[in-house]
């Protein structure tokens, strides 16, 4: 007998329950099956990939790296059976479930509001998570399906995501508008020396985006205010004499006002990104289709 004709599909799924639980019990409840049954497809598996796919660990197991592969595989496997189920046409009106999105604090702002709107009017029995966006945990969440979309700038992405452009912003340097800089015509070398405040939404610290940009000057900013995200700084600037380097269209019907600079910051994208794992899923395809590409 092959391998292929000791596998079936159960397997498969005992499989991807344990990869996604990481621990038999809750995979047999995910499964509706006995502790017991798991057990049993379990060795059956470890039999035919000739690994021990899980190993204990204190309160369940933890895929092997041959597992942690595998996985990806089995999950596109699993998604061409269910497809072979679903209905052909995709319908907005009548789509159930949560679509999770993982966002800079940035695109909370500026690019989800018309998404949600859309989202909302369009498949109203849609549920949608907005999550902030994690660096360090991202790939992790989409990998398992526990997030779909990721909306951020590209340096932040894995680099075998796909992506598609939204559209390309840039930096303004903004002071609340009785700032003394917005009438002195200040140098780019007064500008750095001029307390600034950042945000710095992924990793609490004095680092800005833009701190390369201004190294190609020679020149050092000075930041006093780290910020855990860019909403607040312009509560923060109305309130001190400092000043902000701020995506323009997050500045949009604020009361700050531009200080005009001899050199500007070099423009960057925003992107919308996704795992591979739902390339071809058609609620993924339509969410996309949504988002405004300019």
């Amino acid at each position: 007998m092959s391998k292929l004709d000791r596998l079936d599909i159960k397997q498969l799924r005992v499989f991807q329950a344990l990869v996604k639980e990481q621990n038999a019990s809750k995979a047999a409840n995910h499964l509706g099956l006995t502790q017991q049954a798991v057990s049993e497809h379990l060795k059956k598996l470890r039999d035919v990939f000739n690994d021990r796919l899980f190993l204990r660990k204190t309160n369940g197991f933890i895929p092997t790296p041959f597992a942690e592969d595998l996985s990806i595989e089995i999950d596109k496997l699993l998604n061409d059976f269910q497809a072979l189920l679903s209905p052909k046409v995709f319908k907005p009106k009548t789509v159930k479930g949560t679509f999770v999105i993982c966002a800079t604090d940035y695109a909370q702002q500026v690019v989800l509001p018309d998404l949600i709107s859309k989202l909302r009017n369009q498949s109203p029995n849609l549920k949608i998570i907005v999550r902030d966006f994690e660096i360090d945990t991202l790939h992790e969440l989409m990998e398992s399906g526990k997030a779909h979309l990721a909306i951020a700038f590209p340096d932040y992405i894995p680099d075998s995501y796909p992506l598609i452009k939204l559209f390309e912003e840039h930096h303004v340097c903004v002071a609340p508008p009785n700032s003394k800089l917005l009438t002195s015509n200040p140098s780019l070398k007064e500008i750095a020396n001029y307390p600034s405040i950042i945000a710095s939404p992924s990793r609490p610290n004095f680092k800005g985006s833009i701190d390369d940009w201004f190294k190609q000057f020679g020149l050092e900013r000075n930041i006093v205010v780290s910020a855990p995200c860019f909403s607040i700084v312009p509560m923060y600037l109305e309130t001190t004499d400092s000043i902000a380097f701020l995506p323009s269209r997050a500045i949009q019907g604020l009361n700050l006002s531009e200080i005009p600079l001899e050199h500007v910051p070099d423009p960057f994208d925003v992107i919308a990104a996704w795992h591979p794992r739902y390339n071809e899923d058609a609620l993924q395809k339509w969410v996309i289709s949504l988002l405004q590409v300019e």
